[in-house]
């Protein structure tokens, strides 16, 4: 890897380099559960002092991503499968409302966009599938589509909910890949609807329907992944 700072950049710049790569890492699934956080094997491996190291981890540690045990050091926290499905019905239901209530307000151009997104996470599937990639693309699309709610109340507790689930979830995609084929495919029918101007409560529960799913095979392969061998 390239030194992490120009000469003369300040221990700032070092911390935020060795808090993204190590975020990078941890949420693409390089890193997985339990993986222990050296400090002064990244800072080797990074090219700087122990000191950003342990403040890029400290970082880490408020968000949720590591856990700092005493006598053991830090390691890389398991993603809360509970939290993580309250999270997702949340999301689900209020998805689904902000889509469909947003919908006679899709202009042309913010429909392309979702249609653009999803075409990306299309040929990303088909070729060298990246799951972080793919999940920025999927909160995107998501994004746009509710953007229109004219319901700044809802928006609001969106955006709570979507900043939370950053918070708590690698990308979900990592370990159900095959999800992301279907998902595509959900996408296309939100939109298909939207465009045709179907019934909103078809709108909303399309929108719903697809969250879930992806919870409910998330939820599914991590139990498969838990059971005895």
């Amino acid at each position: 890897m390239a030194q992490a700072t120009a000469p003369g950049a300040g221990a700032v710049s070092k911390s935020e380099m060795v808090y993204r790569e190590l975020r990078s890492r941890i949420v693409s699934g390089q890193y997985v559960a339990g993986y222990r956080l050296v400090l002064d094997q990244l800072g080797r491996e990074l090219g700087v002092s122990p000191v950003p190291v342990r403040e890029a981890v400290r970082r880490l540690e408020a968000e949720g991503l590591v856990t700092f045990t005493r006598n053991v050091g830090a390691e890389v926290a398991g993603i809360d499968t509970e939290d993580y499905a309250d999270t997702m019905e949340v999301l689900a239901y209020l998805e689904g409302a902000a889509t469909s209530i947003g919908a006679p307000h899709l202009g042309a151009e913010e429909l392309e966009r979702a249609s653009a997104l999803n075409e990306q996470m299309r040929a990303l599937r088909d070729t060298a599938f990246s799951p972080v990639r793919f999940t920025e693309l999927n909160e995107q699309f998501h994004q746009v589509l509710c953007g229109a709610c004219p319901n700044t109340r809802m928006l609001e507790l969106l955006h709570r909910e979507w900043q939370r689930m950053s918070f708590i979830r690698r990308s979900s995609f990592v370990i159900m890949p095959d999800r992301s084929r279907a998902s595509v495919a959900e996408h296309d029918e939100i939109l298909r609807l939207i465009r045709a101007g179907a019934p909103l409560d078809q709108v909303e529960r399309a929108s719903r329907e697809h969250k879930l799913r992806t919870l409910n095979e998330y939820l599914a392969a991590r139990a498969a992944q838990t059971a005895p061998a």
